[in-house]
């Protein structure tokens, strides 16, 4: 037995059709984004609105495909948080996998295309001028700081922050971002959520650290942290953060 969700207005025909349930999903063909050995996603375009659509093929790699949530699960329930949380995710409009522990449990996860955006990554690798903006990147930085804040408040570790999951969108006067892609983010305590916590901002770090300043990339730190001045642990995390990846790239 499937489980479905959708969240389609009925004056949308067209994507309520190609969102009926899994199966119809399935079937669906689309412009080719990503894939890997998990997951494929593609792009579709119904009723003159974009969605982009996530197909897994199994619940998860190794004993992930038969213990615990699938990532799909994972991954639609996370989105949810999110907005529940009050933070700015991708709109869900469909999701759900195949019942049962004993078959491939294929799962879907829809969001709504956000228009105008582009991710954090994109814009490096291009080396967007509006890196060079000041204004831009700190409306930027309060907003990727309150997120991560909110996330670790609830002791919640994103397990893959990184600028090519947070989108951005909006005129560049006020910029918007838009959190995306997060099948990995669970709860963490005692030690497991420092070094997890210390991570997110470290993965978030790894680019900044050749776009911005140094500078900016204290002040995102003083905004996640809500501090005007460093502490002897602030500067401690700084270290760990800014040190993370030694040795493993």
């Amino acid at each position: 037995m499937a489980h479905w969700y959708s969240d389609i207005p009925s004056h949308l025909p067209e994507a309520t059709a190609a969102f009926a349930s899994l199966e119809a999903v399935w079937q669906l063909q689309g412009q080719y984004v990503t894939a890997s050995s998990l997951c494929t996603v593609v792009r579709v375009e119904l009723d003159g609105r974009g969605y982009y659509v996530k197909r897994y093929c199994r619940a998860g790699d190794g004993v992930a495909n038969y213990l615990g949530p699938s990532k799909a699960r994972r991954e639609w329930q996370n989105l949810q948080r999110f907005k529940k949380w009050g933070l700015p995710a991708a709109q869900l409009v469909a999701c759900g996998e195949e019942g049962g522990w004993t078959k491939s449990r294929r799962g879907v996860v829809i969001t709504a295309e956000v228009e105008a955006s582009e991710d954090l990554a994109s814009l490096a690798k291009q080396g967007s001028p509006l890196l060079r903006d000041p204004d831009w990147v700190q409306q930027v930085s309060q907003q990727v700081a309150r997120a991560t804040a909110v996330m670790h408040a609830h002791r919640f570790a994103h397990n893959d922050w990184k600028w090519r999951n947070i989108l951005v969108s909006g005129p560049v006067e006020a910029p918007q971002i838009h959190m995306i892609d997060c099948p990995a983010g669970m709860f963490w305590w005692g030690p497991l959520f420092e070094y997890r916590r210390i991570k997110d901002i470290a993965c978030l770090d790894k680019v900044a650290k050749r776009c911005l300043s140094l500078e900016q990339r204290q002040y995102f730190y003083r905004c996640y942290r809500r501090i005007d001045d460093f502490s002897h642990k602030d500067r401690r995390d700084l270290h760990k953060i800014q040190h993370f990846f030694d040795g493993r790239d």
